[in-house]
């Protein structure tokens, strides 16, 4: 196999490629320890048994998962010591199985050397090498299809796909019972299903991450150019080049589709603008972020958020100076803070960054979730815009429920979200007092 002259680069100067033999050329164009990425390997043993790798549509999971079985079946270090003598294959469908993972561009077939490659016989569907190794395959489709067999080793593809998820992942634990240390890996990319929440959690779980442009050089770039500007930070975008897991809570008072519904490629003129503040209840650098979030009403009544400029870990001056310099930059008409939990030492620190900017004082009496719910209404009402994308505050956003959120930390930039939109939007005519400092 012959690699892509974008892998070349990274391993041998493009000028001296002439001067080596084509049997070199051959031998190194098999080596996958020297030209696949740190995060498509698995370089320490003993390995663990199961080995995540997640990423996004084109980052090189597939290349993974088939060196990976390439190296079970072989018996080649890192992965094996001797060969393994029955592999799984499982993907979605028996089509996807067959045409990704076996006859692919970067499917078993076309990772092996002439005399390494194995005998591929559809009708029986299953793959045997020279050294005894079959790889058999299975459709996530038919659980009941891996009831009987038994494996050493597993590929799952696209696990996140899967139907019949559990079911069939369940199956497949109960097979893999040969050898001394049965392994597999699962290559996909990641959706919050609680299948692969659980496996992040697991401690004995390896877990590798790749976006769509760790493989850039590998790839069309008119098609990174295009995807990225097209999906780069929304959801689907995050889950889809990114590799990230987006999760989003069934109590949420914001939903990822509403989100996405709200998003404007550029914002209109505004007739007023904010930059709230909710600051952390300690001055300590483990304290909780400073939420800083930007935001305008247009002559239409409808409101955008311009950008969240939350810093975290933040001395009171280092996130005093965010915030002035956030009303500078935006020509904002106030810095709307709130005074619950260090009010008082919030406006001094402010006025010794800059005392000539005007600071609308506003005081929660209500819970969270309770202040939240106005805000959400508008949105479901399709009155908020989002100026762009804000991967952390939006997260927020989709985790927030009664309990607050899932993590139990502070939802610092949602704070200062409800605090700006309801400042603009929903407070009385008779709004707080305006006070210069």
């Amino acid at each position: 196999m012959r690699l892509p002259t974008a892998s070349w680069a990274r391993i041998i100067p493009r000028d001296l490629l002439p001067e080596l033999e084509p049997d070199l050329l051959i031998s190194l164009g098999e080596a996958w320890s020297l030209f696949g990425r740190e995060d498509q390997q698995l370089r320490s043993p003993p390995h663990p048994p199961i080995w995540l790798v997640l990423g996004g549509r084109g980052a090189g999971k597939t290349r993974t998962g088939a060196e990976w079985v390439k190296g079970m079946a072989l018996g080649l270090p890192p992965y094996a010591d001797r060969a393994t003598g029955r592999i799984a294959l499982v993907g979605e469908t028996q089509g996807q199985v067959r045409d990704v993972m076996i006859e692919g561009v970067s499917g078993l077939l076309s990772i092996h050397t002439r005399w390494e490659r194995p005998t591929w016989s559809p009708s029986r569907r299953r793959l045997e090498w020279s050294t005894g190794a079959i790889a058999q395959v299975f459709s996530a489709e038919d659980p009941e299809s891996l009831r009987g067999p038994q494996f050493g080793a597993a590929w799952c593809d696209e696990l996140a796909k899967w139907p019949n998820l559990q079911e069939c992942w369940d199956m497949l634990q109960f097979g893999l019972r040969l050898g001394d240390r049965p392994r597999q890996i699962v290559t996909t990319t990641p959706r919050p299903v609680p299948l692969i929440k659980r496996l992040l959690a697991d401690p004995h779980v390896a877990v590798s991450r790749a976006a769509t442009s760790a493989n850039r050089l590998n790839l069309a770039a008119d098609f990174i150019r295009s995807v990225t500007g097209t999906y780069g930070g929304t959801r689907l975008g995050r889950q889809e080049l990114d590799g990230e897991l987006v999760e989003e809570s069934a109590d949420a008072l914001w939903t990822r589709v509403m989100i996405e519904e709200c998003r404007e490629p550029q914002a209109p003129a505004m007739v007023r603008i904010v930059v709230a503040v909710d600051p952390p209840a300690s001055s300590s650098q483990r304290a909780d972020s400073c939420g800083l979030i930007v935001a305008g009403i247009d002559r239409d009544g409808i409101g955008h958020v311009l950008e969240d400029g939350t810093i975290s870990g933040a001395r009171p001056h280092e996130w005093a100076a965010k915030a002035v310099a956030l009303y500078r930059r935006f020509e904002a008409d106030a810095l709307v803070v709130e005074v619950n939990q260090g009010g008082e030492m919030a406006e001094s620190v402010i006025r010794e960054v800059d005392r000539g900017v005007p600071v609308t004082a506003v005081r929660a009496t209500r819970g969270k979730y309770l202040r939240a719910e106005p805000v959400a209404a508008l949105y479901a009402q399709g009155r908020v815009r989002h100026g762009g994308v804000f991967p952390a505050l939006e997260d927020e956003m989709c985790d927030f429920g009664p309990g607050g959120l899932s993590s139990g930390r502070s939802p610092d930039r949602l704070d200062a979200l409800v605090w700006a939109l309801t400042h603009l939007m929903l407070a009385p005519k008779g709004r707080p007092r305006v006070r210069g400092i």
